[in-house]
């Protein structure tokens, strides 16, 4: 088990390693206008590893992967709904900057986590990465949860004009599901999720860097 963890650790560090990289170098390379082919360029890639990421909530079913179920299955859904249903659903926002942004927060939030899991499957501890995992996501995860919001708030629009998921239901179902109004009710969701989401990762945060380090870090 500690081999198969290791090599699923490693393919997906490897994944948005790759991420990460092509963003910089097209970034460097092409300044803003790589921003808009974002998607286009590593949104497979990041399909790929998202897609992939489910595997941890049979993981933790199975017993392998030490973690709470279901702050794991909302953090690995928001993006899944995110990326599939609102993202690759509707080409006018592929090219949106708030793409790049939302896989700019997720590669490195994902870059930390899968390399500090990928040693400590190994036993290899550094503290400073072990700092770094379990409080990297104090600013970035609420920056990753807004730009998610906003992902979604800059899609209505789009799903309002094509009706892209809006159906009408055959009878005895004499009603209407008008998917912008599903969109609103998940973003609503998306901020009550991320008060359980926040808490589960105090809590780990707590646990593994201990209450004096918090106090320390505080004062």
């Amino acid at each position: 088990m500690n081999t198969y963890l290791f090599i699923y650790y490693l393919i997906q560090f490897c994944g948005h390693s790759w991420i990460f990289t092509n963003m910089i170098i097209r970034f460097l390379s092409f300044g803003k206008d790589s921003l808009a082919d974002t998607f286009y360029s590593i949104g497979l890639v990041m399909r790929l590893c998202q897609s992939l990421s489910a595997l941890e909530l049979l993981h933790i079913l199975v017993g392998i992967e030490e973690n709470r179920f279901f702050p794991r299955f909302l953090q690995i859904m928001e993006r899944i709904i995110i990326l599939f249903v609102v993202i690759t659903s509707q080409e006018e926002v592929q090219g949106k900057y708030i793409v790049c942004a939302l896989f700019f927060l997720w590669t490195i939030l994902d870059v930390v986590r899968y390399t500090y899991s990928m040693l400590s499957i190994t036993g290899i501890y550094y503290p400073p990465l072990t700092w770094l995992n379990y409080t990297l996501w104090i600013p970035l995860y609420p920056l990753s949860i807004m730009a998610k919001a906003f992902a979604i708030c800059v899609s209505l629009p789009y799903f309002e004009s094509f009706g892209t998921y809006s159906t009408k239901l055959p009878f005895p179902f004499a009603f209407s599901i008008y998917f912008p109004y599903v969109l609103k009710m998940y973003l609503v969701m998306l901020f009550i999720g991320t008060y359980f989401i926040i808490k589960y990762l105090y809590s780990e945060r707590k646990a593994h860097l201990g209450v004096s380090s918090i106090k320390k870090k505080r004062s």
